[in-house]
């Protein structure tokens, strides 16, 4: 987990009383493609409420298992509705609000040695790094696959090196030239770009990634924590948000 610290009284709509009523620490369970975007948002939620934020960055998968088994936490921003709604079901979160979205695209480390030039050429990448079937972008790997096609698919999964439990292992493979290619969020593509280049993916055969948030059923500090997620549906939150490469809801 991630540690960011300032110390103040007021957070947004409500203000401490006391040194004994005012929220210590919020902690926000984040997926792994919000890093940037939610490290410059915890350091803006603090100095404007004086609240510190713990951001816990991970797989959606795996943040999903820790609530299930009752880690304290009091947001989840989850990469895909999946996740999401298994923790409604489970009434460990209320009324999730999608609060940003993302698109898919194929990285190729600097100076791309397999000579993909496109979509179609993925077959050409012999070390593709993907994400596993849970994690979100895995998922979104195979739906882009399935409406390319079952031939496709095939020749491409044929080649398929390693599969990471979230977005950020894909790209450190990539980046670090241990891939021919590899399929990560844009925002992941962006915030790597002296390092990787991208090759978009045909709007056809594309997904669109939503990311919804909640605030958590037992969350410790629940006033705080809608703070946090209004601040995410604001028009500064959105800006920065856009910023990293996100698209508005």
């Amino acid at each position: 987990m991630k540690r960011f610290v300032i110390a103040a009284f007021v957070i947004f709509g409500f203000a401490a009383t006391s040194r004994a009523d005012e929220p210590r620490e919020v902690t926000v369970f984040a997926a792994a493609s919000l890093r940037e975007a939610f490290e410059d948002l915890a350091k803006t939620f603090e100095a404007k409420s004086g609240v510190k934020v713990r951001v816990n960055l991970a797989g959606s998968q795996e943040l999903r298992t820790q609530i299930e088994n009752g880690a304290r936490a009091d947001v989840f921003a989850s990469a895909d509705q999946k996740h999401m709604a298994a923790l409604v079901q489970a009434s460990l979160v209320a009324s999730p609000r999608v609060f940003a979205r993302n698109t898919p695209v194929i990285i190729v480390p600097k100076g791309n040695p397999a000579k993909v030039g496109s979509f179609q050429d993925l077959p050409k990448a012999k070390k593709l790094v993907i994400g596993v079937p849970e994690v979100p972008i895995g998922a979104y790997t195979l739906q882009i696959l399935d409406k390319a096609g079952a031939d496709f698919k095939t020749k491409v999964l044929a080649n398929v090196a390693s599969r990471e439990l979230n977005v950020r292992q894909v790209l450190a493979k990539v980046s670090l030239g241990e891939a021919d290619a590899g399929i990560v969020y844009r925002t992941d593509a962006l915030a790597s770009k002296d390092k990787v280049e991208i090759i978009e993916i045909p709007a056809k055969v594309n997904v669109i990634a939503e990311y919804p948030v909640a605030v958590l059923s037992k969350a410790p500090q629940a006033a705080a924590a809608r703070a946090f997620v209004d601040l995410l549906l604001s028009a500064d939150g959105q800006k920065r948000l856009a910023a990293a490469g996100f698209v508005a809801p």
